[in-house]
């Protein structure tokens, strides 16, 4: 039998028992005692000793309710995607330790780190159990604010190291223009608007025609699905937004939802109304099939490539245009820090660094003399050489060739005119040498 009262503070409460009578009669004291609080005739109960009592599940409810009201940045709501992990994770813990009430959680704490230990010796990365592990902590730590706990359980519980195990690389241009090309038109689209925005493939579900601004060239961002739950705008290129428009306008996208989100697993996601995008239930497995198909391998060197990749790859085609700021790459990215863009998602081309060094190289590359034809210069200071030796050398006598501008002495003879000339030829040379 299922029976209830309201206790002081106006909440209602039921339990259950055997015996209807038993039942009754329980319920009309309980509700005697918490009337007689209201009223200042008994001291109210230590909350801390009652809120033990509460089944875990109804703490777990309300912690969860709270984070769809108001649980986020500034006041707002949850994402789905936090909402969701966050439920799951912390229905795991109440199966792997068996919390059945609040009370349960004190003195949990080596329980807790055995368990994350476990998820480590499975493969599981840092991120993944640093996320199972916030779960549970937060949770407490929610209990504690609200005088449910006298303390956290969890406080003292060292984190895990959360550095990726594997990098995403960013898609060069030539890997743009192949991917683009073997997939399919509808998808084509998506991993244009991924590639050109930096969107997430959660925020580009959530896009409507709404969203679209074809005055302004760009997106209107809803805080209630952006990661950082601000509201923003995302400037596209002006061909792109005149193909959303048309693709939007064309029923397409709901055409595609309608086809595939009627299979099993897929409507976990929410359609929205009049979608801007069909993006698909399962983008890694598409992405997969289109990456085969255009023969890019998914690892690589400088990592692999998934559907978030697309992001790496659109702030790596920011930072490498011409003229841009950090600052300016940094508010396309919607980052709050400069290092996240630079040093989480920021690489480096090999084949880019290669092209910079040359152009550096063009500074100090030598600059070649200027060499005219027919003309030696001897550099000051320089030594002709020679082939006989220095300690050797002596003056020799040598002979001119004959060149123009410079003949013998003709004599005439009539008798014999080869002597003279020959001996002509001698004066001259001992001349010369002289």
């Amino acid at each position: 039998w299922q029976a209830w009262y309201t206790d002081y503070t106006g909440k209602k409460h039921f339990f259950t028992m055997d015996n209807k009578r038993d039942a009754l009669q329980k319920a009309h004291v309980l509700e005697d005692e918490h009337r007689q609080i209201r009223d200042g005739l008994r001291p109210p109960p230590d909350a801390v000793k009652t809120h033990m009592k509460r089944p875990f599940e109804e703490v777990v409810q309300e912690y969860l309710d709270e984070g769809h009201a108001h649980g986020g940045r500034g006041g707002r709501s949850w994402g789905k995607t936090h909402a969701r992990m966050r439920k799951t994770h912390l229905a795991w813990w109440q199966k792997r330790l068996g919390l059945l009430s609040l009370k349960d959680v004190v003195g949990i704490l080596p329980y807790v780190e055995k368990a994350l230990r476990e998820l480590q010796r499975q493969g599981r990365a840092g991120k993944t159990i640093m996320n199972y592990q916030e779960a549970l902590a937060a949770l407490c730590d929610w209990c504690k604010r609200h005088g449910y706990l006298d303390k956290n359980p969890l406080d003292g519980l060292a984190p895990f190291d959360t550095t990726p195990q594997t990098i995403r690389r960013a898609m060069t241009p030539e890997e743009i223009e192949r991917l683009l090309e073997a997939c399919a038109p509808h998808r084509k689209l998506l991993y244009q608007t991924a590639l050109l925005s930096g969107l997430r493939k959660n925020e580009l579900r959530n896009l409507t025609i709404e969203h679209l601004d074809q005055q302004d060239r760009g997106l209107h961002l809803d805080p209630a699905w952006t990661k950082n739950r601000k509201p923003g705008f995302q400037s596209l290129p002006g061909w792109l937004v005149e193909e959303l428009y048309a693709f939007v306008q064309s029923d397409e996208p709901n055409q595609l939802y309608a086809r595939f989100f009627n299979r099993k697993g897929a409507n976990r996601y929410e359609v929205p109304k009049h979608p801007l995008l069909y993006v698909p239930s399962h983008t890694a497995r598409a992405l997969d099939a289109d990456l085969k198909a255009a023969g890019i391998p998914k690892h690589g060197p400088g990592g692999k490539i998934d559907f978030h990749a697309s992001r790496t790859a659109y702030i790596n085609l920011v930072l490498e245009s011409q003229g841009i700021t950090p600052k300016e790459a940094q508010e396309l990215a919607r980052h709050g820090t400069l290092e996240l863009t630079m040093n989480v998602y920021g690489r480096v081309r090999q084949g880019r660094l290669a092209h910079i060094v040359e152009d550096v190289g063009e500074f100090l590359r030598p600059k070649e003399a200027e060499v005219v034809p027919g003309l030696y210069r001897q550099a000051v200071g320089a030594e002709q050489e020679s082939a006989t030796p220095l300690n050797n050398r002596e003056l020799h006598s040598f002979k001119m060739v004959e060149a123009a501008g410079i003949e013998p002495v003709e004599i005439k003879s009539t008798t014999d005119t080869t002597a003279p000339h020959f001996a002509a030829n001698a004066s001259q040379n001992n001349a010369l040498q002289h």
